[in-house]
């Protein structure tokens, strides 16, 4: 407990720097916009925000990027309430009572209600994180190269299995990804692989440059690609704070939603979506009255605003222990570590205390901000869903391009983005979720490296991975889950939670 509350200390010293503090205020302040425009989430945000943060330092770029992500779960619950369009997946169940609340005259208790809900669970998972990180880094100290390798086959299985849609194309995407992952120069033997004799492709794809693509020009196609249409509400929003009654109401449904938010948001795989889905599902079947639920119930937006929430940040710790992504947004980060030369993983505790334990107190912090921002600001909020898609998308474009080639004054890197950019849409419009491809990027070349090392202490047996006991249960468990979700009853389950989303 002693070396929590001094290690947390560290945290708040680092956090409480001006400098910090401005750019976690500038993350969440960027964070909420995003949420609250409808057409452009967290991923593609970080993506084209990543080249900003390049001049900043490595703590200070984390916490404003940490910032936006959880800041747009809060700003997506304004949206999903006030226009019933979730800003970010993880809102979309607030819209089955928000949204009824707001046309009943009762939009300010929603949103005071998802600030409050949000701010707890945010709170909770916040200490979740500084307690169980020390013990996880400990653990996954010993793990050997091989342990590693079949932790990374673990996590993409889990990607697989809560990735939407077909298992099977989940499979391959993170395969492309994987592959995407190896074009360039070869470190150790020198050789070119599937470079096809272009000179820009010899130092391999470029992170920031797949990310935009792939997020930041495809979303902006495919929302051209939709009507505009904007159901913003006309009732009054109403007092913003919840009465007692309602308090009491919202209470026992956000302490259910920050458990089951924060468990499934550790888990690799994009967990923290499924946790509003979950946290809606028991809410109803426990009700005395379930016909209440989808008619603006009240539990049915603080349960799943504080799921949304716990899981966003418990999705730090197997980033912050591990070094392993379990979502696009985490390895984002992990891209924004790697170009700041941090190498993700449990030495971020040990080598840079500052950086792990500053992001966690700044994720407090932030949370405090939220609320903060959200509240007394949401007649601004609501004036800006009125703003056209027309007027915004080029702005974007230009953002993009300009950020890009700021980066490496590369002609080629622009061109790469728009290339990306039309396969990321194509990939959507096909039914392919480009999220488990930039999973397999990220974690492609980690693999690599760890199977080389594997093999290399092993000369070569491959069957160091099934001697080893804890790779062995690891791989175990991978293999498993696949064979689980390609099982008729559980691909039927499974496709009718996302059916919801």
């Amino acid at each position: 407990m002693t070396d929590l509350l001094s290690n947390l200390g560290l945290g708040f010293a680092v956090a409480l720097s001006l400098q910090n503090v401005a750019l976690c205020f500038l993350g969440c302040l960027v964070g909420t916009l995003i949420g609250v425009l409808p057409g452009v989430g967290p991923i593609a945000t970080i993506a084209m925000l990543l080249p900003i943060t390049f001049g900043l330092d490595p703590v200070g770029a984390l916490i404003m990027l940490a910032g936006i992500y959880y800041g747009a779960q809060y700003g997506g619950s304004t949206t999903a309430i006030l226009v019933n369009i979730p800003g970010e997946a993880t809102s979309v169940v607030t819209t089955l009572d928000g949204h009824q609340m707001a046309r009943q005259g009762r939009g300010g208790i929603a949103l005071g209600t998802a600030a409050i809900a949000s701010f707890f669970a945010g709170t909770v998972a916040t200490i979740l994180i500084a307690a169980l990180g020390a013990p996880l880094t400990k653990l996954a100290l010993i793990f050997g190269p091989a342990e590693y390798f079949a932790l990374m086959v673990m996590g993409l299985a889990f990607a697989v299995v809560l990735a939407h849609g077909s298992v099977l194309k989940a499979v391959a995407m993170i395969l492309v990804g994987i592959l995407l992952s190896t074009v360039g120069t070869d470190l150790e033997t020198g050789q070119e692989r599937m470079t096809f004799g272009f000179a820009f492709l010899t130092d391999g794809v470029d992170f920031s440059v797949l990310a935009m693509g792939l997020f930041g020009i495809a979303e902006i196609l495919r929302n051209l690609d939709q009507s505009e249409t904007r159901d913003v509400v006309r009732a009054q929003i109403g007092r913003l704070l919840p009465g007692l009654a309602e308090l009491k109401q919202a209470t026992p449904s956000t302490l259910r939603g920050t458990a089951i938010g924060a468990i499934l948001g550790i888990l690799p795989g994009n967990g923290a979506v499924l946790g509003p889905f979950a946290s809606y599902t028991i809410e109803k079947k426990i009700a005395r009255d379930p016909s209440r639920f989808g008619r603006g119930a009240i539990e049915g937006v603080a349960g799943p605003e504080s799921a949304n929430n716990a899981g966003a940040q418990t999705a730090f710790i197997p980033l912050l222990t591990l070094g392993i992504p379990p979502n696009a947004v985490m390895a984002l980060m992990v891209g924004a570590m790697t170009i700041h030369g941090i190498v993700p993983g449990p030495g971020v505790m040990t080598k840079n205390p500052n950086l792990f334990w500053g992001m966690i107190a700044s994720m407090w912090i932030g949370n405090l901000m939220l609320l903060i921002i959200n509240l007394p600001l949401v007649g601004l909020w609501v004036r800006l869903l009125k703003v056209p898609y027309r007027l915004m998308f080029p702005a974007i474009l230009m953002f993009c391009s300009v950020g890009i080639y700021s980066i490496g004054s590369q002609p080629t890197d622009v061109m790469l983005i728009g290339v990306f950019g039309l396969m990321g849409y194509l990939l959507i419009k096909f039914g392919f979720e480009p999220a488990p491809l930039l999973l397999g990027f990220v974690l492609g070349k980690l693999m690599e490296e760890y199977l080389r090392r594997s093999l290399t202490l092993s000369r070569g047996d491959m069957m160091i991975f099934l001697e080893r006991p804890v790779s062995a249960v690891l791989f175990v468990i991978a293999f498993a889950i696949i064979a689980a979700a390609l099982l008729p009853s559980m691909r039927k389950s499974r496709d009718e939670v996302f059916t919801e989303a």
